[in-house]
């Protein structure tokens, strides 16, 4: 019996799936850091193309939201 007839059709790497260039472990520390991933709606996506543009917005309406209240 083959190698490749032991596995499951779920356990099995599909031949498109290269992984030779991955390095392991690559964000760890920036998770680990409490690194936060937000998912923005298509709509916002395109007006806030970078992070930096992100966290700009967010940093001014805070400052409005501390002067207000």
């Amino acid at each position: 019996m083959s190698k490749d007839k032991d596995k499951t059709e779920d356990e099995e790497m599909r031949s498109e799936y290269d992984f030779s260039g991955g390095v392991r472990g690559k964000y760890a520390a920036r998770y680990a850091a409490g690194t936060n991933v937000v998912v923005l709606d298509p709509d916002v996506a395109r007006e806030f193309r970078t992070s930096e543009e992100v966290n700009k917005a967010l940093r001014e309406l805070a400052q409005r939201r501390r002067a207000s209240g």
